[in-house]
């Protein structure tokens, strides 16, 4: 019988890619269409964002993996991709391409499951969730894992260590679910996708990310 958690963590062969950037690249296509023509719009909106109703009744569970490249504006899409283009690619030559998509769609899925969870036991069944931040943000607290010691410069100004960053990210959306005045924005899928790439070390890796921050600056 095959050891199954020696198979969920059997690594890919070493590839680079760039797939971020066709990550991006389709991200990219995709807004273009719809900003073109938006009759297309309305139907890529439909069908590619995640919606409670659409998932159950309508068994539409590619939603799951297709919100995360459906976008509501120039500025979602944009800033998204910028944070995939400066965090993805670096994180991509570090565990490689093939690693690298798992890791993007798998996080991406589990914070949209993780999101449908909460909306449909919370009586939130109209909402449409889409947009990348979810795997996004996956992508920020794995380079935060990768690269303990990189310094963000916030503004171009304000040197913030990346674990620290990710800690900060953190307690701003966990504000802004709770104490927020109500917004278009999923703070709660962004706190789901740190917590998928958690679970995605955890099980996927062997590797602690706390327990890497700690060895990183106790040194």
């Amino acid at each position: 019988m095959p050891n199954n958690r020696f198979i969920l963590r059997r690594p890919f062969p070493y590839v680079y890619r760039r797939t971020a950037l066709y990550i991006i690249f389709i991200n990219f296509v995709i807004f273009a269409l719809g900003f073109l023509y938006p009759n297309l719009n309305e139907y890529v909106h439909y069908y590619g964002a995640m919606n409670p109703i659409l998932v159950t009744k309508g068994h539409m569970y590619w939603q799951f993996i297709t919100y995360m490249f459906v976008h509501q504006n120039v500025s979602h899409v944009f800033f998204n991709m910028l944070a995939l283009l400066v965090f993805g690619l670096n994180l991509e030559k570090a565990i490689g391409s093939r690693e690298f998509l798992l890791f993007y769609l798998v996080c991406g899925a589990l914070s949209g499951f993780f999101s449908f969870l909460v909306y449909w036991f919370t009586g939130y069944y109209r909402v449409f969730l889409l947009g990348a931040s979810g795997a996004v943000y996956a992508v920020l607290f794995a380079y935060a894992v990768f690269f303990p010691r990189s310094v963000i410069f916030i503004w171009g100004i304000v040197p913030v260590p990346a674990p620290v960053l990710v800690l900060i990210y953190a307690l701003i959306e966990l504000g802004s679910q709770f104490f927020g005045s109500g917004s278009n924005v999923a703070h709660m899928t962004h706190l789901f996708g740190f917590l998928a790439a958690w679970f995605y070390f955890v099980l996927r890796m062997g590797i602690h990310p706390i327990k890497i921050w700690k060895d990183t600056y106790r040194r």
